[in-house]
């Protein structure tokens, strides 16, 4: 087993807010696990890399946009496990921060048009088929193995939560949590909020890395995307703002700021019961920050 040391404290939310409405609001600051392996991608790459390793590969293929955080971590991830590492990337050729520290950490970047990309297993088998050292790491780390590193982290809660909120990408983490929650029984409400328009999709990508437990016992919050992927408007650039400053916890706009915003704002909807106990997962993916400014 890949030494996967975390460490993630959860600290406490003193918003005005949650004290208004009498509400006990947490967060587990999975940010500070590493600065590049960050937040969920350390937890979903635990399982990855150790089955990489188990079937003889040494080298990583995987696919991105220019300002993944995924593409980082799993860069910086091989550096330090032994792996090389070969990207993906969306989009025309581009160079900005995120990617000059992938290439610092040995990772090659190939850019694929937006169609191309779309057919991921397809770019692997046509570079990559014949190499038997080569191993397919889908986008975000989609996979059941990324499922499972992230509903570990239920296992080191310090104590028992009503309502447990993550940011949705992928959907991984969210189906990492729900196994890991009825494998427990927990009584614990799980909430996603997609980050991209039209999140619905997250129910059934989360069914498909859980498929024999259904999805009826979460609740998606698709209201809180401010126009897709990576897209700002300034109420949710001036909620992260205010955020940081009033907590030092730093957040960005593309994953915990959506995620922190939609805990305000169904709060202040009344949407909670006063006493309730809500955790946040920080996930991590701060350099998301520099694409958006």
């Amino acid at each position: 087993m890949f030494p996967f040391e975390i460490y993630s404290p959860v600290d406490t939310l003193e918003m005005p807010i949650f004290r208004q409405k009498r509400l006990r609001v947490h967060m587990k600051r999975d940010d500070m696990i590493h600065p590049f392996i960050s937040g969920n991608k350390w937890r979903k790459l635990k399982y990855i890399l150790q089955s990489a390793h188990d079937q003889g590969k040494t080298h990583l293929v995987t696919f991105g946009g220019a300002w993944s955080n995924h593409l980082l971590a799993t860069a910086c991830a091989a550096a330090r496990f032994g792996f090389s590492s070969t990207a993906f990337v969306r989009g025309e050729a581009v160079s900005n921060a995120n990617l000059s520290l992938c290439q610092l950490f040995g990772m090659e970047l190939r850019f694929v048009d937006r169609t191309a990309y779309r057919d991921k297993a397809t770019l692997f088998a046509h570079h990559f088929g014949e190499s038997p050292t080569s191993y397919f790491v889908d986008e975000g780390g989609y996979s059941a193995e990324g499922a499972r590193g992230c509903g570990e982290l239920l296992d080191e809660l310090p104590e028992q939560y009503d309502h447990i909120f993550c940011a949705c990408g992928t959907g991984t983490t969210l189906a990492g949590l729900y196994r890991r929650k009825t494998e427990m029984r927990l009584r614990t409400r799980l909430h996603g909020v997609p980050v991209l328009k039209g999140g619905t999709f997250i129910q059934e990508a989360v069914h498909r890395l859980v498929p024999d437990l259904g999805t009826a016992d979460i609740t998606l919050h698709t209201d809180y995307h401010f126009g897709g992927y990576a897209k700002t408007k300034a109420p949710l650039l001036a909620y992260v703002s205010g955020f940081c400053r009033q907590t030092g916890i730093l957040i960005e706009p593309v994953y915990t700021g959506k995620l922190c915003y939609a805990v305000a704002d169904l709060a202040a909807r009344d949407y909670f019961k006063a006493g309730d106990r809500i955790l946040l997962i920080h996930t991590g993916g701060l350099m998301g920050i520099l694409g958006t400014q």
